[in-house]
């Protein structure tokens, strides 16, 4: 952003609070979820991270 200090453009553009990070996780956790469940519909393995390795 052109700013001097990472910590200028984190005070101006970011507010979280605790109440705002807990309902992005449980968002992440419901599509999470909801991603899971479209792949036992189709039949698939859900893929997960332990499935790659870093080289």
């Amino acid at each position: 952003m052109g700013h001097s200090d990472i910590g200028v453009t984190l005070n101006t553009y970011t507010h979280l609070g605790l109440e705002d990070a807990e309902d992005e996780l449980k968002r992440v956790k419901g599509l999470e979820d909801a991603r899971k469940e479209m792949d036992k519909a189709k039949g698939e393995k859900a893929v997960s991270q332990k499935m790659f390795r870093a080289i």
